[in-house]
């Protein structure tokens, strides 16, 4: 669709994601003309020339102008339309003013990504009004210096570059400075090809093409690469099992595993891993921060370190090789970032914590405590995240209200007690089954509420969603994609970390019937909660999403989840010892899920690499054995 053929929205007040922090409306509108210049007010221009670029770009699509690119002021008043300029005076850093007035668009900064936001900001309202713009005046900075996004890459979905470039674009549009890709096993290390044989992983090219799309849209790709527990992708090789605490497996709070899990650390073979991974992976990255990941090191103690952590406690033992990986991240002259969920566990640590590390604090349910432990490692002095998630794993099509409460919370009580950034995670537990849109609300609400939470509490998030990530004027999209992730509410019974259905989705029957039995749900929930997926799949035919360069498939994949959920339901009622009457029969399930599956592929390879398909897919292969 041309720009000439979009209908412009005019709502009262424009829909802006994240809401700014001031915004005054001066009443009419300005109509942009045709023959008019983009000028870079600046002694070295070239240095806003992207920005320059993407105003320039969306100007052309959405209000069907082209406005040429001029680096000096030495032009005619009246030939300015938009003007982009360095103003050191201005002292939020990252902020920017955007004003729209009959003498042109004006955006001013004092720096390059205040210029940046200004420019995401007028490509917001273009896209609504567009060649007939508000007057008004922006005024906007953010809370936290640090705004990121990290999206699990090995459990099991690596993305393709096309769609890591996409998600780029998506989150640089809504302020997002900072981006990391959890990583366990789905780096292409050259010493190590075992490992990742069959992951499809990222290659040091590819981390370079990424890393340069990243600055330019003033994002900074952080490196990560887990570094203590979850190992296990590691340790079940034979060359590696050595280094394992427990090589044989071990029982964590999640149940026994089977197979090996977490580092030992007092072998040196282990620190000798970590030292040849980072040697390999860090020249990828301009960032100079690292996340070491090193959370839920859960069987430390149980295997060959249990006698040391009986006698010197599995805390200071924790530390200590922490402390090691430490060391390993300053040689390479980086900041190191580590989950902070373990030094939480024996508060008494943290203040021997060096004081240039930065802890994330994460938590994923709406009441997480972000208060309480926030105010510990304010105490202590050490640099500290908030990180919340996006509420999409393990959940099938999300869980709206706790992603919500959960982002939210991070951000007021990390602002109380002075974190210094915010990262919103998007995990893959147990497949990775959800698809990417299904994290789009929790994207887009993490970042308003990351940039000023105090103007995006409240927001419209549905309506930001449908016009800025599914572009859809109409608001249905967004109100549909909140929709799907409130099914969970039907119930009354409070599931940790999942929605109901994604919970007996990835679970074998044998433990769905134990959580009923002792937990049961009522066969009207399920009921009330099949009659929404319904509804939904109805609202679904009904919506128009032409405009969104990947409508066709994010319909699609839309309507494989709510199939998906449909079926998680139907298993709860057929693990359900109390609902026989509405029990599905054996052959309708087995039906059922052989076509899931074999869509689960097709969505799969729409957006990510092959590697890690079968693992996903093994998971609704075994449900599927259990129908018998």
């Amino acid at each position: 669709m041309t720009a000439k053929s979009r209908t412009h929205l005019r709502p009262t007040s424009p829909c802006l994601l994240p809401e700014p922090r001031w915004i005054e409306l001066a009443g009419g509108t300005v109509q942009l003309e045709a023959d008019k210049l983009i000028v870079i007010s600046s002694s070295r221009p070239a240095q806003l020339l992207f920005e320059a670029q993407e105003a320039q770009r969306a100007l052309s699509e959405y209000a069907d102008v082209t406005w040429h690119i001029y680096g000096s002021d030495c032009v005619p008043e009246d030939r300015v339309g938009l003007s982009l300029r360095l103003d050191p005076a201005q002292s939020h850093a990252q902020g920017y003013a955007l004003e729209i007035n009959t003498l042109g668009i004006h955006i001013s900064a004092p720096d390059a990504d205040g210029v940046f936001y200004g420019v995401m900001t007028l490509t917001q309202l273009l896209r609504q009004y567009g060649a007939a713009l508000p007057r008004l005046r922006i005024e906007d900075y953010p809370d936290f210096p640090a705004r990121g996004v990290m999206l699990d890459i090995s459990r099991d979905k690596v993305p393709t570059m096309k769609t890591l470039f996409e998600l780029v674009d998506l989150l640089a549009g809504l302020k997002i400075n900072q981006f990391q890709l959890y990583t366990e096993h789905t780096f292409a290390y050259q010493r190590h090809p075992l490992v990742w044989a069959n992951a499809s992983p990222m290659t040091g090219e590819e981390i370079l093409q990424l890393d340069a799309y990243c600055r330019s849209r003033h994002i900074e790709l952080v490196p990560n690469q887990n570094s203590f527990g979850h190992m296990t992708r590691w340790l079940i090789h034979d060359a590696y099992r050595p280094l394992a605490e427990a090589p044989n497996g071990c029982d964590t709070r999640w149940g026994h595993f089977d197979q090996p899990f977490t580092l030992c650390p007092g072998d040196p073979g282990s620190l000798k891993l970590i030292g040849e991974l980072y040697e390999e992976l860090l020249p990828h990255f301009t960032s100079r921060l690292f996340n070491v990941g090193c959370d839920e090191t859960v069987d430390l103690g149980q295997g060959r370190s249990k006698a040391e952590c009986e006698a010197r406690g599995t805390g200071v033992v924790y530390l200590e090789f922490l402390l090691k990986i430490y060391n390993e991240v300053r040689r390479h002259g980086r900041t190191m970032q580590f989950w902070g969920d373990i030094i939480m566990e024996h508060p008494e640590l943290v203040p021997q914590l060096p004081k240039d590390v930065i802890a994330l604090e994460w938590g994923y349910e709406h009441d997480h405590p972000f208060e309480a432990h926030g105010a510990r490692f304010a105490e202590s002095g050490v640099p500290f995240y908030v990180c919340p998630g996006t509420s999409s794993w393990n959940s099938i099509g999300g869980r709206t209200d706790n992603a919500l409460g959960n982002l939210l919370n991070a951000a007021q009580n990390g602002l109380k007690h002075g974190a210094i950034g915010y990262l919103n995670t998007d995990w893959g537990d147990n497949g990775h089954h959800q698809p990417l849109p299904v994290s789009y609300l929790g994207y887009a609400y993490g970042a308003a509420v990351s940039w000023c939470a105090a103007s995006n509490r409240d927001t419209d998030i549905t309506r930001a969603v449908s016009m800025h990530l599914l572009f859809d004027r109409s608001g249905r999209a967004g109100r549909l994609a909140y929709d799907i992730g409130n099914i969970y509410r039907v119930f009354e019974q409070r599931f940790f970390n999942c929605t109901p259905y994604g919970f007996a989705i990835v679970t074998p029957l044998a433990r769905v019937r134990e959580r009923l039995q002792s937990a049961p749900v009522a066969g009207a929930e399920i009921a009330r909660a099949l009659r929404e997926v319904g509804r939904l799949e109805r609202e679904l035919d009904k919506l128009e999403l032409s405009e969104a360069p990947d409508g066709k498939q994010i319909a699609r994949e839309w309507r494989f989840v709510l199939r998906l959920i449909r079926h998680g339901l139907n298993r709860l009622a057929y693990a359900s010892d109390s609902l026989t009457k509405t029990r599905p029969s054996t052959a309708d399930m087995r039906r059922d899920m052989r076509e899931l599956i074999a869509e689960h592929k097709r969505v799969w390879l729409s957006r990510n690499r092959p590697g890690g398909l079968r693992d996903s897919a093994a998971v609704l292969e075994r449900a599927m054995r259990e129908y018998r």
